[in-house]
């Protein structure tokens, strides 16, 4: 029956792409990122979706007045977010209410917000006294929206996968210590209380590697089986969302909606990178978008949709990082599509070849592939035991480090944990928040080979 539904989706899909206006009526969100010199004005943009595209939602990074107001009499549901740096000056009543009066009170009615996320994947970038002052200011924005009158809006926050300590199998998915009873379950807590989502961010272009590409891009392959469940899994994004689900289970907390907040697959990548290209966004994007709307839910979640935002609506030229930050957009700066998913009115043919949105002007910035992974001096054996057992979890081949690898000596757990850690890091897409592993590790440019254990 699984290879069955999995056989009829590929066909429905395979329909959508080849009849895109098919798609007409999929609902979709979109991340409005603005960091570009030669995007549109926001009130060219709110026309263009309302009038030429089926996206009904926008997330917006910020809560840029101009945007905010642009959205008026547009019937876009728009949500906003508060800056990271912002958040202390919420826990105290009287900022939250200031908060409130300049950012939300001013628009609304006439643009229809219904959400305020506080910070952007707090807990992955920090530092500590955000996220100790995480939970308190989103219960108290709460209230300031309350005695604002505006009861329909939520407070959430959204985070990276960096909250999992573990994935795999999708069942075993567990929050990372510390974060988990210390922040998250307070934060599930006042998400039940309010009826707000948990927003997650859910990437497998993140978590892609050479033998895993069909899994992460929903295309044919031989399904991953959750032992515990007795669960298959044909791709990645429904087994990131059972892990995150399981996770949230653990801690008493199923019942708590979730919202993914943002995913995407880039068109233009660095030359390793042969699953990035137009068709396989293409791909990604218009199977993402039929799974979450086609009320299928997944494994562990059956009959659930999914409110979901892609990132992103444009290309943005000066996202800083590797080029593939700068081409996750479904449009160009003069509505264009880089290719087409099925959102625009009436259907457009998808470009193929689109041109990579050129890197920042400037000093140049070391490349990726010259920086390394390694363990923080600082890093105890038993953290870094713990990397090594979660990397080899992640389909990392560890053979190296196994006894007559070429990497097994110095047979250490430090030496062991460069490789793995450093392996991770290389194979799941070189983001920095891929060398993170609980703020264990750090990137350096100097190259720790030894031996016959080449990096």
């Amino acid at each position: 029956m699984a290879s069955l539904i999995i056989n009829l989706l590929l066909i429905f899909s395979l329909i959508q792409l080849l009849h895109p206006g098919v798609a007409a009526a999929w609902s979709v969100g979109v991340n409005y990122g603005t960091l570009g010199d030669n995007l549109p004005p926001p009130a060219q943009v709110a026309e263009f979706l309302k009038t030429k595209t089926s996206i009904n939602r926008i997330k917006l990074f910020d809560a840029n007045p101009d945007i905010v107001r642009a959205f008026a009499n547009s019937g876009i549901a728009v949500t906003i977010t508060v800056a990271n740096g912002e958040i202390p000056n919420l826990v105290q009543l009287s900022g939250a209410q200031q908060w409130v009066a300049t950012h939300v009170s001013p628009f609304v009615p006439q643009t229809r917000i219904i959400r305020v996320l506080v910070g952007n994947e707090v807990l992955h970038w920090g530092p500590q006294n955000l996220i100790d002052n995480l939970v308190a200011s989103m219960r108290t924005l709460h209230q300031a929206l309350q005695q604002a009158g505006h009861r329909h809006i939520q407070v959430s926050s959204p985070h990276s996968l960096a909250i999992l300590a573990r994935s795999q199998p999708p069942s075993t998915g567990r929050f990372r210590p510390g974060w988990d009873k210390g922040v998250l379950a307070p934060m599930l807590q006042f998400l039940r209380e309010s009826k707000s989502p948990f927003v997650v961010n859910p990437y497998p272009y993140f978590n892609v590697y050479p033998k895993n590409v069909n899994f992460c891009l929903f295309k044919r392959n031989r399904g991953q089986f959750d032992r515990w469940t007795k669960k298959m899994y044909y791709n990645m994004f429904e087994s990131q969302m059972d892990a995150v689900y399981s996770a949230m289970k653990a801690l008493g907390y199923a019942d708590v909606d979730i919202v993914i907040g943002e995913t995407g697959w880039p068109t233009v990548g660095e030359s390793f990178q042969t699953w990035v290209n137009p068709a396989d966004a293409q791909t990604f994007n218009s199977r993402l978008v039929m799974a979450v709307n086609s009320g299928k839910g997944t494994p562990l979640m059956p009959g659930r949709k999914f409110e979901t935002y892609i990132f992103g609506l444009f290309t943005e030229n000066q996202k800083p990082g590797p080029v593939a930050e700068r081409n996750f957009g479904l449009f160009r700066p003069d509505f264009t599509p880089v290719y087409d998913i099925g959102v625009l009115r009436g259907g457009q043919k998808p470009q193929a070849r689109p041109s990579p949105t050129p890197a920042l002007p400037g000093p140049a910035k070391p490349s990726p592939s010259n920086n390394w992974c390694v363990p923080k001096a600082q890093a105890t054996d038993a953290q870094l035991q713990s990397n090594i057992n979660y990397v080899c979890s992640q389909g990392v081949d560890c053979k190296p480090i196994q006894p007559g690898g070429a990497c097994f000596n110095p047979d250490n757990v430090r030496a062991h944990a460069t490789y793995a850690m450093n392996t991770f890091y290389q194979t799941k897409g070189r983001q920095p928040f891929q060398c993170d592993f609980s703020q264990t590790a750090v990137l350096t440019n100097r190259n720790p080979s030894s031996g016959t254990c080449r990096f």
